[in-house]
C-alpha cells in the first residue's frame, strides 16, 4: 500500500506533465518516442545489472548533496514557487511498481521502494540517443529528503545537467572538425 500511495502523490502533488496529443509533438531528434515495450525492456535491463550501469553508484541524497547543488538557497526555493513543474514535456506511464517519464530525450523512472523500512524513492535518468536510453544519472532520495518537493528539484537539476554536459561535448566535437 505505501508504494501506491507514495507513486500517486508524486504524480499528484509535484509532476505536471503535459500529454502530447499529435504526432508532431511525438517525434523528436531519433524520429519517434520509445514504445512502452521498449522502455519497460530499458527499465528491466538496467536495474538488473544497475552497479555495472552506474560503476560510480547510486548518489544518496544528503545535506551535503543539497547544499553542493544550491538546493537549499534562499533563491532556489524563490524560483521554486514561480515553477513548480519541469522544464520539459514528458509522457507519464504508472504502474504498480514505478513512474515512468519519457520524452524524445529521456527515459526517467520514479521507483518506490522500502529499504530497511524506510519509504525511498530511487530516480533513474537515461538520456536517449539514436532510439537508445544511456543511463546517466541515478539517485536516491530517503528520510525527510524523500518528498515530492526535493524529488522534482533534484530531477530538475539532474536533467539540466545531463543537457549542459551534452550540449558541451558537441560543442567540442564541432570545434575538433572546424
Amino acid at each position: 500500500m505505501k508504494k501506491k500511495i507514495s507513486i500517486e502523490c508524486l504524480v499528484k502533488l509535484s509532476f505536471e506533465f503535459r500529454r502530447f496529443d499529435s504526432q508532431k509533438d511525438n517525434e523528436g531528434a531519433s524520429g519517434s518516442f520509445m514504445n512502452p515495450i521498449q522502455l519497460d525492456q530499458a527499465y528491466n535491463q538496467f536495474i538488473s545489472s544497475l552497479p555495472s550501469w552506474i560503476p560510480e553508484g547510486i548518489i544518496e541524497v544528503d545535506m551535503a548533496l543539497l547544499e553542493k547543488t544550491g538546493l537549499l538557497t534562499h533563491d532556489s526555493f524563490e524560483e521554486d514557487k514561480n515553477q513548480e513543474q519541469l522544464p520539459h514535456y514528458f509522457h507519464v506511464i504508472e504502474t504498480s511498481d514505478k513512474v515512468t517519464l519519457f520524452n524524445h530525450q529521456f527515459a526517467i523512472w520514479v521507483v518506490p521502494k522500502v529499504v530497511d523500512d524506510h519509504p525511498t524513492t530511487i530516480v533513474m535518468i537515461s538520456l536517449i540517443t539514436n532510439g537508445d536510453p544511456h543511463l546517466e544519472i541515478v539517485f536516491s532520495t530517503k528520510g525527510v529528503y524523500n518528498t515530492p518537493k526535493f524529488v522534482l528539484r533534484l530531477l530538475k537539476y539532474y536533467l539540466s545537467e545531463v543537457i549542459d554536459t551534452e550540449e558541451a561535448l558537441s560543442s567540442m566535437g564541432k570545434n575538433e572538425q572546424t
